[in-house]
């Protein structure tokens, strides 16, 4: 890319965090600290561009045998409630958390979902993500597991051999039976689905297999695939935890770039051109990574007001 379209480019994104500011809703994104044990943390933005933690840990976790919490990922439903899954335990735990909430501050009874339960050699259960399908009125909730020798294993150990699964639920009471969701010939983990627009969907996924360690995407005319046209890996070597998220016109796709100890963002258009903004994003040290969404300011104001009431300005 020129030097004249770069500056083209951060001249638009100036212009459009600008106007962002005078929005009626802000970018919020899920998050956990190493190692994982305090709990779900949350940082807000009104640009999607430039983050700021609340520092507060807004419910810890309790269930699973290690009692911790990664990936932590939050979706919405028509009623307003917030649905949240994470990962509960790096081996030997076949379940993923779950708690909702109205307001993100007050939080149910923790569960424990043994989505691999079926499968009595499955090594684990990561990454859970949720993605509302408004179309069938329905939660689909994806994640990875590894079941020994169940695929070719190309560069990965058996323990490490993934690929990804889901099960659907209307209420969190009654879940599908889990079912095979994606196996793209490769070890594969931290999988989101966005909708760009009727009958067209995004998946953006982590490549786990050696060397690469990277993010590509992928294109379906249903959440549920077949996923096709796969892309050329975009981001640097040892990246994963993609979170996807539209920004006027943009898409942007922030990632954890674990071997340069950063957080990265690439901005694209059309999911086939992508471009390096991390240079350009603001996100607090010890961020790891979860999902975004976004609240109206009314909202994000509650939450100031609740966990920093010395701070807080109306």
């Amino acid at each position: 890319m020129s030097k004249f379209v770069k500056h083209i480019l951060v001249a638009f994104i100036v212009v459009f965090m600008v106007s962002c500011k005078t929005g009626k809703s802000v970018y919020m994104f899920t998050s956990f600290h190493e190692p994982a044990d305090e709990g779900l943390r949350l940082l807000y933005s009104y640009d999607a561009y430039h983050w700021t933690d609340l520092n507060h840990v807004f419910i810890k976790p309790e269930v699973g045998d290690a009692k911790i919490m990664r990936d932590p990922s939050i979706a919405q439903g028509p009623d307003g409630v917030y649905h949240l899954v994470w990962t509960t335990g790096w081996k030997n735990d076949q379940g993923i958390g779950y708690a909702s909430s109205k307001d993100l501050i007050h939080w149910s009874a923790q569960q424990h979902i043994n989505v691999m339960s079926y499968e009595p050699t499955a090594v684990n259960a990561w990454a859970p993500e949720l993605f509302y399908d408004d179309e069938a009125t329905q939660f689909i909730m994806v994640w990875a597991s590894t079941i020994p020798n169940r695929f070719p294993k190309g560069e990965e150990p058996e323990n490490n051999n993934h690929r990804l699964y889901y099960t659907i639920t209307k209420d969190f009471k009654t879940f599908t039976p889990t079912k095979l969701f994606l196996d793209p010939g490769f070890s594969v983990i931290d999988a989101e689905i966005v909708k760009r627009a009727k009958n067209d969907y995004v998946l953006v996924m982590k490549d786990n297999t050696r060397p690469n360690r990277n993010i590509l995407v992928a294109f379906a005319n249903n959440p549920l695939g077949p996923y096709h046209d796969y892309t050329p890996r975009f981001t640097e070597m040892y990246s994963e935890g993609p979170s996807m998220t539209k920004a006027g016109n943009s898409w942007l796709i922030y990632y954890d770039s674990y071997r340069l100890k950063r957080y990265g963002a690439m901005h694209t258009m059309d999911f086939k051109t992508f471009t390096d903004i991390s240079d350009s994003v603001k996100v607090p040290e010890g961020h790891k990574h979860g999902t975004i969404f976004k609240m109206t300011k009314k909202q994000l104001n509650l939450l100031l007001k609740e966990t920093q009431p010395k701070n807080y300005k109306s």
